[in-house]
């Protein structure tokens, strides 16, 4: 027997154990969590789909800045040096370790790209009152895609490499640098809000 569409949106199901719940309205930042084995069932995000799209158009600007300065340039012993991401990747390559050079490529370039422009797509197209059939496909897609974008990770390793560097060359931080610092945490920022939100919001304005 099938199931209408008012009773499916207030039923939500355990993906740890199958218990059925009844949806519940919650606060911003609240969490509803299974009875039966305590997973997470569905959040109420912090943050609004008009703040996340804002967050996230303002990302893909950082993204842009972050990828086309230099990171960091560097003075050893009165000579200049300064690399760019991509750059750095190419050097890699170009030293016949391809390997890295594509890891790095792929989770600090493409896989964040991807994310960022899904999720635009997603959030554009949640609005709509019938979304075309790809939304759910690009929904699943996004999230299984999220674990892959190390941004962070690769800040990390930038800062240590600068700190190892630093009495061994002049170091003068590029522009690069402070727009990848900055992208980080828009990121973690993006990364907070619960995907499976906009599945529940399909057709409807947002209320918060």
């Amino acid at each position: 027997m099938p199931v209408s569409n008012s009773m499916s949106d207030s039923l939500v199901v355990c993906l740890e154990c199958d218990a059925l719940h009844q949806r519940r309205a919650l606060a911003a930042g609240e969490a509803a969590r299974c009875i039966r084995c305590g997973a997470v069932l569905y959040r109420h995000p912090w943050l609004s789909r008009e703040q996340v799209l804002a967050l996230v158009v303002t990302a893909l600007l950082t993204f842009v800045i972050a990828n086309s300065y230099p990171i960091v340039n560097l003075t050893v012993q009165g000579i200049d040096n300064s690399a760019t991401l991509f750059g750095s990747i190419l050097a890699l390559w170009n030293e016949g370790r391809m390997l890295v050079a594509v890891l790095v490529f792929a989770t600090t370039l493409l896989f964040p790209l991807i994310d960022l422009v899904a999720l635009l797509i997603l959030l554009v197209l949640v609005r709509r009152r019938h979304p075309p059939p790809l939304f759910a496909p690009l929904l699943r897609f996004v999230q299984a895609l999220r674990p892959w974008g190390m941004t962070e990770v690769f800040m990390l390793g930038v800062v240590v490499a600068l700190v190892k560097l630093s009495h061994m060359a002049h170091i003068l931080p590029g522009v690069a640098l402070w727009a990848f610092g900055a992208l980080t945490l828009l990121l973690a920022a993006i990364v907070s809000f619960d995907l499976r939100s906009l599945w529940h919001g399909v057709g409807r304005s947002d209320p918060s």
